[in-house]
């Protein structure tokens, strides 16, 4: 049996260097799921841990990992395998600012990039490992990557690895690794099927399960909006207006559409990029920096974003299509209101979203009614902005490359307060859409985007 929820990091008894590593990273308290695992995994226990997105489950796991790996032994013998490169990148960051407390080495593998510098990295003694299963397993069938030495492996977002879609590769993988070793399997959802197919990989687990309702954390509000298909793209402007200048990660379906509503944006003025499987890995590595720093305002994303993603100050997540299941849909609303913070989930739903959003009601254990959002209207929980809209601004294509001239956009008058501080030759520019009156006007939402009048540029290859 493991010991008490620790209270502090101290009471993990960690050495000298590596509680001062920890003491750098701006925490002192452990959350409830770090206080049920890092123990357990000390000890050498399996673990099965299901926390909630933003629950801090990544740190549960680094702080064994890098505790228990002996710096004198030159191979791999912890390895962490993720389902997305943008989250091996991240777990990375957090297990290498320990590793370097005690001279441990880390690398990682995943696609998109040149196997060579992996295998030189594996070659040099690295002892962690952090990789995607597809490129594991490439190492492992070339000959660059051995488990012979390892004695501690973690699958995180478990229930995404043991899928179908991962599930084959993982066991290829762990049919490569000593039978005695020490697993730990972390996620937000752990359906009753993982369960099941945990049991096959570890001894006797212990379980950690905080906040184990599939139901988004209290500090997301959820807000869901029935739109008439041809008004979706005019409710978004609508949302990313009303924002301001906070991030936002918009989700989509597909990698085409994806990129097509990202380019739709962009030639509308909007600050935005995409981010989607197809992408080379410069280019969703420069994305995702861009994203992070500010100098991209939206994200606009496939499920390859709701997975794990740790991006400070995300306030909203716009569900502009549905996702295809309730896990999904909790992963996505997960990537705001991290760690205790506030945020915001708002989700778009039309005719067709029906039955799956009813199966995702079902699932969460809670009705959320779609309020009807009219066509040329705001909904009531939507104030009509008494600002004008942006004045359009030539835009850096998102990829790099040639700047993005806005198409046709209509301008609507501004208040008189902010008209006054505008130059006169500058206020020619504004036209007015009607005359004004002692109610703001209403901005018409829906219909089909002006035709693009920018040039063709890196979206589009």
């Amino acid at each position: 049996m493991v010991a008490s929820a620790a209270t502090t990091f101290a009471d993990f008894r960690l050495s000298p260097t590596l509680a001062a590593a920890v003491a750098r990273l701006g925490i002192s308290t452990p959350t409830p799921i770090q206080s049920e695992v890092i123990p357990a995994m000390l000890e050498g226990r399996d673990v099965i841990g299901q926390a909630r997105t933003g629950s801090g489950k990544t740190l549960a796991f680094a702080l064994p990992i890098v505790s228990r790996c002996d710096p004198s032994l030159r191979s791999v013998q912890a390895l962490v395998l993720v389902p997305t490169r943008e989250l091996a990148i991240q777990v990375g960051q957090v297990i290498d600012h320990l590793a370097q407390s005690r001279r441990l080495k880390l690398t990682l593998l995943y696609g998109g990039r040149s196997l060579e510098p992996e295998k030189r990295a594996l070659q040099a003694g690295a002892q962690i490992v952090v990789g995607t299963p597809g490129r594991t397993l490439d190492h492992l069938r070339q000959g660059s990557l051995s488990l012979r030495r390892l004695h501690l492996l973690v699958l995180d977002e478990g229930d995404e690895m043991l899928d179908r879609g991962f599930g084959p590769d993982v066991e290829r993988i762990l049919s490569h690794a000593p039978a005695e070793r020490q697993t730990a399997l972390l996620s937000a959802t752990v359906p009753d099927w993982v369960g099941r197919t945990a049991a096959k990989h570890l001894r006797n687990p212990i379980t950690a399960h905080v906040d184990v309702e599939l139901e988004a954390p209290p500090e997301i509000e959820h807000v869901v909006y029935s739109v008439d298909p041809t008004h979706k793209l005019g409710a978004l402007r609508t949302l990313l207006d009303r924002q301001g200048p906070d991030p936002i990660i918009v989700f989509g379906k597909t990698k085409h559409g994806v990129k097509k509503l990202a380019r739709q944006l962009a030639e509308l003025g909007y600050s935005v990029a995409a981010l989607q499987g197809n992408m080379s890995q410069n280019a969703r590595e420069r994305v995702m920096t861009d994203f992070r720093s500010g100098a991209i305002r939206v994200l606009m994303a496939t499920n390859v974003a709701a997975r794990g993603l740790d991006i400070e100050g995300v306030e909203q997540v716009i569900n502009y299509e549905l996702a295809d299941s309730p896990e999904l849909f909790t992963h996505r609303a997960g990537r705001t209101g991290r760690m205790g913070r506030a945020g915001e989930a708002v989700t778009f739903l039309t005719p067709d979203d029906m039955p799956k959003w009813r199966e995702i009601e079902r699932a969460l254990g809670r009705r959320m009614a779609p309020e009807r959002w009219i066509g040329d209207a705001y909904p009531p929980s939507i104030p009509s902005p008494n600002r004008p809209q942006r004045q359009p601004q030539p835009r850096r294509a998102p990829l790099g490359g040639r700047s993005i001239a806005p198409s046709q956009t209509r301008y609507r008058e501004a208040p008189a307060t902010q008209r006054s501080v505008m130059p006169p030759e500058r206020q020619a520019q504004f036209a007015p859409l009607a005359p004004r009156h002692a109610a703001p006007p209403r901005p018409q939402l829906g219909g089909t985007p002006p035709p693009s009048r920018g040039p063709r540029d890196r979206w589009r290859r």
